[in-house]
């Protein structure tokens, strides 16, 4: 083996150079020998001296499934069918990514910090878990190196199944998150998905895709989690920032970029239809749409599980998986893998007439995603949902079972699986992944059942053969230093942010300002609170902006009447999930208003009865809110907006909005001279576009309401049915609205996407249903 490389780091990681065909990585440790057969180099990963056909890489990847398949145990297949808890590299010492090694805390053990964690090891060898979930990455370095110990560990057990690490999104700039908790390290920074569609360029977003699914297997990473393709059809929703809008037919467009982007490999990296070493899985989500939940609320929580359709629209949230990610432009056809959302899509099943949550609804996943629409590849649920729920309706920490809270956890895996489910989000358990094998068999029969374990695994298992993780899956540490964030990928990242960005407003042309000028910032005013993982957070006083990097646009002053305009940063309001525990204790049903206004609101034009509700007697049948308040955590950017205006005494305000949900903006609108609504950038980029060194591009991808009343009366399923503010320049903020130097952009993508009744493809699809 004259051509096997020296080790690259402990794992003595070696590599094999195949003539006409692949190269081999292997670990030394593991066992895993190199079979030679017709001058070809193959890895014997069942470690039997003979070449398997899973093993051979001339053969298709469905072939090589079907093989691995039927020789795995069904302990084995279990395993396959489980996707890990959240891991951070290295893991913290307590909250909701804490582990330990050895018994001892990271900063208490002195391992390094690309070493595997008790759990992991532990799932790994015991639960045969081979789908791991990871979040916060130390850097590049440490990240390939952790992925080369996972999977040399998996490569000298069982079969030698390689590990298909994914990631939620980690290239927006917030990692405040469930669902972005990896990002803002050392990685190309984008705008956040909703500021991918503000781009109204398909094409920003597969570039994306491009630049992302190398940094992301650079990172060891194969699997995204993403995109989020839900039309937001509901203002209120707080995931409305991690969609493309409220539009089917630009996210439908924007969902086949993305996954174009990150599924495609060309040239010498494909290895067959499109497939290849730069390619990453695409896991969409959430089928079949989880923006119309009831008054915003959200099914991460026991308050928000229903989703309802009051405008009769069901149909339209379907179109960005049916006509975007599962019609790609590329060779891979469609997105290999869905995750449906943890909401009840109330009283939509007509066959069975199950209210559960949607991955166990057999209607959705069975006759509708699998049947009608023809989908083969990896349905996965969201995570916890097989899991026991809580008291607590407010707790994000709770199972979300919804609809099948009276089953066993077994019970619901094997619910799941009869659905045509295949995997199971943040299980590492094989326990009741087995149980449910217990009961299909008593129920079916062993065969039955064994076939039905084997057709899952082949599905998961050929999304892995595609990216050639059997033959290597392993990295260079400075390789992949070398990749992620390079300086390249970064310049592509910012130049989107600078497109995402939406000029709202500029009376009397204030905008551009010229450098130098005197700018005068208050401080912004954050009340103490909990974060998404239930972390305290500390009551702060700060400057939202690094006068640092204001100081190489303008020369910054704490004194009003010294400066030549005020900046002022402000964020849309945040009250909430929708649910109060005071107000259970005050004798209510624990509901109340989600404000998209910052003052305190009252409901007066909510529903009387809600549309949804649980009948058990230890919930809540009747959820509406109406005649109850709420007032928004951060009023006081109201206040900052306002007193501004006071203290610069008819000199220019202009205001920074960073925008994760539409916002009721008429409080202040015409106190502002300048809004600049952004969603999710770098504070560079805002002074790029305010002293004008680029033009503002940006379009809204949704709609800005005129007041909380069209918000209660608009129907959560619904796109576009909201009365839209109107500034006092008389421009409407309505979807596609945005300004340039110039005045109102009006191009090939207002004219695109702007006018719906002008879309026939649009009005086709909607036709069917």
């Amino acid at each position: 083996m004259s051509n096997t490389k020296a080790a690259l780091n402990i794992e003595e990681i070696r590599y094999v150079n195949n003539p006409d065909g692949p190269t081999l990585g292997y670990s030394a440790a593991s066992g895993v020998k190199i079979l030679e057969q017709d001058g070809l180099y193959f890895k014997d990963l069942s470690r039997d001296g003979q070449l398997d056909p899973y093993e051979d890489w001339r053969l298709s990847p469905v072939e090589r499934a079907k093989d691995l398949a039927s020789k795995m145990t069904t302990e084995q297949i279990a395993g396959l069918m489980l996707y890990s808890r959240h891991q951070a590299v290295p893991a913290a010492s307590g909250g909701w990514f804490s582990a330990t090694y050895g018994g001892k805390s990271f900063e208490e053990s002195g391992v390094k910090p690309w070493e595997l964690t008790d759990e992991q090891l532990h799932f790994l060898a015991q639960d045969h878990v081979r789908h791991i979930l990871v979040t916060t990455v130390e850097s590049p370095e440490t990240a390939a190196k952790w992925n080369n110990r996972v999977q040399a560990f998996a490569e000298g057990h069982g079969l030698g199944i390689p590990a298909n690490n994914s990631s939620d999104p980690r290239h927006g700039s917030d990692s405040s998150s469930e669902f972005n908790a990896g990002s803002g390290g050392a990685i190309s920074m984008w705008p956040e998905t909703l500021g991918l569609a503000a781009t109204f360029d398909p094409e920003v977003t597969r570039k994306f895709g491009e630049i992302a699914s190398k940094e992301y297997r650079a990172l060891g990473l194969s699997t995204a989690l993403s995109p989020q393709i839900d039309i937001a059809t509901d203002p209120r929703w707080f995931r409305f920032n991690g969609t493309f809008g409220e539009d089917s037919a630009l996210a439908a467009d924007m969902a086949r970029a993305y996954v174009d982007g990150f599924q495609t490999s060309e040239g010498e990296r494909e290895i067959q239809e499109g497939w290849g070493y730069d390619s990453v899985n695409a896991m969409v989500k959430h089928w079949p749409g989880g923006g119309s939940g009831e008054g915003g609320r959200d099914a991460h929580f026991g308050c928000g599980k229903y989703a309802v359709y009051p405008g009769n629209n069901f149909g339209e949230h379907l179109i960005p998986f049916t006509e975007g990610a599962f019609k790609l432009s590329g060779k891979t056809g469609k997105a290999s893998a869905v995750m449906p959302y943890y909401t009840i899509s109330a009283n939509q099943d007509t066959v069975n007439g199950e209210n559960v949550g949607n991955s166990y609804n057999a209607w959705l996943i069975g006759d509708l995603l699998r049947d009608q629409y023809g989908y083969d590849g990896v349905v996965c649920t969201d995570w916890m949902i097989t899991a026991d729920e809580s008291p607590a309706k407010d707790s994000f920490l709770s199972g979300k079972p919804w609809g099948v809270e009276e089953l066993t956890v077994g019970e619901r895996h094997y619910k799941l699986l009869m659905a045509g489910v295949d995997q199971f989000g943040g299980n590492n358990e094989i326990g009741p992944v087995l149980e449910a094998y217990g009961i299909g068999v008593r129920e079916h029969g062993e065969d039955w059942m064994r076939q039905r374990f084997e057709q899952s695994a082949v599905r998961l298992l050929v999304n892995m053969f595609r990216l050639g993780l059997f033959e290597n899956p392993y990295f260079d540490p400075d390789t992949s230093a070398r990749v992620v964030g390079n300086a390249e990928f970064m310049r592509e990242g910012y130049e989107a942010q600078l497109k995402s960005v939406v000029l709202l407003k500029n009376k009397n042309a204030v905008l551009p300002l010229k450098a130098g000028k005197k700018v005068y910032i208050p401080k912004r005013y954050t009340p103490a609170g909990t974060d998404w993982f239930g972390n305290q957070t500390p009551e702060k006083l700060e400057y939202p902006v690094s006068l640092e990097l204001v100081s190489k646009y303008f020369t910054v002053t704490d004194q009003p009447d010294e400066a030549d305009f005020g900046l002022v940063f402000i964020a849309s309001p945040k009250s909430g999930f929708g649910y109060s525990q005071e107000d259970v204790e005050q004798g209510g049903n624990g509901y109340v208003p989600i404000s998209l206004q910052y003052r305190t609101y009252t409901a007066e034009h909510a529903r009387e009865v809600s549309l949804a509700g649980d009948p058990r007697p230890e919930d809540v049948l009747n959820r509406s809110y109406k005649g109850k308040s709420v007032t928004p955590q951060n009023t006081t950017d109201l206040d900052a907006v306002l007193d501004t205006r006071k203290a610069m005494e008819g000199k220019p305000v202009i205001v920074s909005m960073l925008l994760s949900n539409p916002a009721v903006v008429n409080e202040f609108e015409s106190e502002a001279d300048a809004i600049v609504a952004d969603f999710g950038v770098q504070a560079q980029v805002i002074m790029e576009i305010l002293t004008g060194s680029v033009e503002p591009s940006g379009l809204l991808p949704m709609q800005m309401p005129a007041h909380m009343k069209t918000v209660e009366e608009q129907l959560e399923d619904v796109v576009h049915d909201m009365e839209c503010h109107v500034d006092s320049d008389g421009n409407t903020y309505d979807f596609g609205f945005g300004l340039n130097w110039v005045g109102v952009i009006e191009d090939e993508r207002t004219r695109k996407y702007r006018k719906r009744g002008s879309n026939e493809a649009l009005r086709g699809i909607l036709d069917k249903y």
